[in-house]
């Protein structure tokens, strides 16, 4: 193993707190059958993480390898969290760059907060940089669920450049996917669609949310005023209405 990392993965333990590592592996599923299985959490927190990835920034990609083959999960955010910071310091040679190198190991972004803390700044910042959604296409009609969630999380960035219909491009073929994990960041993106523009968030409700996942109804409706919440989930076949 490189020096360096590990010097990084030394700077992590010092953050790290066994009575966190016990609730960290509860709540990220780590259990057998569930998503995260097998996953393997120290208690680092995610600002500690971050402050000490920062410190390794400049880090040999070999090194960051290292630390993404690592089953500690805090090893792979760590990693993840400093390829966000390079990222965003990069020219535009560097970027591709470090996109490529961060979609050759998605096998190893295998949880929903290393998605969901590095896939919008890298790979959904390469597609709106480079005006193209050829790779979130591709995520998108991937075999692997992280993968897909990586495409649907991307759009995140689209989203905030008022790139809406882009983002939708990617999201509305997910819209049924059976994982409740994609359901949610399907929701979210769509709660995010509604941030921006009001009247393109109802006009996908219009269409789509009398047979929504009801997880990805729920998510999309939650900024929506109490009358209009409770319009959207009526339509939802014949399910009861709760007041939300």
């Amino acid at each position: 193993m490189n020096e360096t990392t590990i010097l990084w993965q030394e700077a992590l333990q010092a953050c790290a707190r066994a009575e966190k590592a016990a609730v960290l592996q509860r709540f990220f599923k780590t259990g057998p059958g569930e998503y995260g299985e097998g996953d393997r959490f120290i208690g680092v927190m995610v600002p500690d993480s971050r402050r000490v990835a920062k410190t390794f920034v400049a880090a040999p990609l070999a090194v960051v390898d290292e630390m993404l083959c690592s089953a500690v999960h805090e090893h792979r955010l760590s990693a993840l969290l400093a390829l966000v910071e390079r990222y965003r310091q990069a020219d535009n040679a560097t970027r591709a760059e470090i996109c490529r190198f961060y979609l050759a190991r998605t096998d190893r972004i295998n949880n929903w907060d290393l998605v969901d803390l590095s896939a919008p700044k890298i790979v959904g910042a390469e597609a709106l940089r480079t005006d193209s959604l050829a790779t979130l296409r591709r995520l998108a009609a991937s075999s692997a669920m992280w993968e897909q969630r990586i495409a649907v999380v991307s759009t995140l960035t689209l989203i905030r450049a008022d790139r809406l219909a882009d983002a939708l491009a990617i999201v509305e073929p997910l819209l049924y996917h059976s994982h409740d994990l994609m359901r949610k960041a399907n929701g979210w993106m769509l709660r995010e669609v509604g941030k921006r523009n009001l009247t393109v968030l109802t006009g996908v409700l219009d269409r789509y949310a009398p047979s929504l996942p009801r997880t990805t109804l729920r998510y999309a409706i939650e900024r929506l005023d109490p009358v209009s919440r409770k319009h959207y989930m009526s339509l939802r076949f014949s399910e009861p209405v709760l007041d939300i």
